[in-house]
């Protein structure tokens, strides 16, 4: 790059200071303000634009405005750029080659308030053109859901005819048959539905016979001992034992071990009640629980003394996992369950109560009985 020789209009420097002081309202002298203006800059062919095509229906390319700042402009923030030197010369903008810009105004804003389009940053464009409106969906988007809200199954009272349709249409009679088995069906559903969900959390359980084996033993006593012998008062013995049966003569080892079982462990309680009157109050129960130190053993066994026929009563409560409940006579009855699980029990009350529509309108809690719950 060819730079123009200046001429060194600087004075000469100062002699050597001898100690004299430069006398006051004396001007120093500087260079004279001149607009320094640099040759046009000759680009390489790799940076210099392309030519607009020739024969071509496309308008020719418009290059943006050199980037230009006016100090004082109301675009500009206050103390973004500080104010010029006096004594720094003016700043030219370098001119470049290719098409000249296009004629601006004095203002980058038109009539109307609104910004010229030549004014924005093209960075700005970009940006503005990738990014959507705020809190807009796209077209289609909630259909699904719309679809499934339509598909819903709708409830036994939406299908049930008026009793004036009814009246005036006696084939509706069937249909409302139809809605009864219906929900009859959906109850069955549920309960199956119920007992497949505790069958797949329990362990899988084989079905064997458990005998029981009531055995009594009678020990005479002895009224005229010999020698030094003391007299042996008539007693007698109790016993209650049971194991598994084997089904196949030739099992496995598997179910060998499956033998082994202690009688106990079939068991959660087990209580003998004997004749009140014999035994008195305090002694006329033998009962047996099951505790966490508890020892398994084969069977159990009572020894009593006496000489006549004593009635008693076993009473065996087997260990259910999970734990199951006897209902009622009437209320048996009326859910159709005779002994099953808290849960089953529960849900088939429940599935009563809203069949018969039996939860207060006004408290959910509470439940008005019918004829058949009082």
């Amino acid at each position: 790059m060819n730079r123009p020789q200046y001429v060194n209009q600087m004075p000469p420097p100062p002699p050597p200071s001898t100690g004299q002081m430069i006398p006051p309202n004396v001007a120093i002298q500087g260079p004279p303000l001149s607009n320094h203006q640099m040759p046009p800059q000759q680009l390489p062919n790799s940076m210099r634009p392309p030519p607009p095509p020739t024969n071509s229906m496309m308008p020719p390319r418009q290059y943006p405005p050199p980037h230009q700042v006016r100090m004082g402009h109301p675009m500009v923030g206050a103390g973004q750029y500080p104010p010029p030197s006096p004594n720094r010369p003016p700043m030219v903008s370098m001119p470049q080659s290719g098409p000249p810009p296009p004629q601006q105004s004095q203002s980058p804003m038109h009539a109307g308030g609104k910004r010229s389009a030549s004014m924005v940053n093209p960075v700005m464009k970009q940006m503005s053109g990738a990014v959507g409106p705020p809190n807009t969906i796209a077209p289609g988007s909630n259909a699904s859901m719309h679809g499934s809200l339509a598909k819903k199954k709708k409830k036994i009272s939406d299908k049930i005819l008026p009793q004036k349709v009814r009246d005036l249409v006696p084939e509706s009679q069937a249909y409302m048959d139809l809605i009864a088995f219906e929900r009859k069906l959906d109850f069955t559903i549920m309960r199956k539905r119920m007992d497949i969900q505790e069958a797949l959390k329990k362990p899988i359980k084989q079905k064997r016979k458990l005998r029981i084996f009531v055995t009594n033993t009678f020990y005479p006593g002895k009224s005229d001992p010999e020698g030094n012998e003391e007299p042996i008062v008539p007693s007698w013995e109790l016993r209650v034992e049971g194991r598994l049966l084997d089904e196949k003569p030739d099992s496995s080892s598997s179910s060998k071990q499956l033998q082994k079982r202690k009688f106990s462990t079939f068991f959660k309680s087990l209580v003998i009640e004997l004749d009140k009157e014999l035994y008195g109050p305090d002694n006329h129960l033998v009962e047996w629980h099951r505790s966490v130190n508890t020892t398994e053993t084969d069977g159990f066994q009572v020894k009593r003394p006496g000489d006549r026929n004593v009635r008693c009563t076993i009473l065996f409560m087997l260990d259910y996992q999970p734990m199951q409940y006897k209902l009622d006579p009437r209320l048996s009855r009326l859910l159709g369950i005779y002994a099953n699980t808290r849960p089953v029990i529960i849900q088939a009350f429940w599935q009563y109560v809203k069949k018969n529509r039996l939860q207060d309108t006004h408290e959910r809690e509470f439940i008005n009985c019918d004829q058949y719950l009082e």
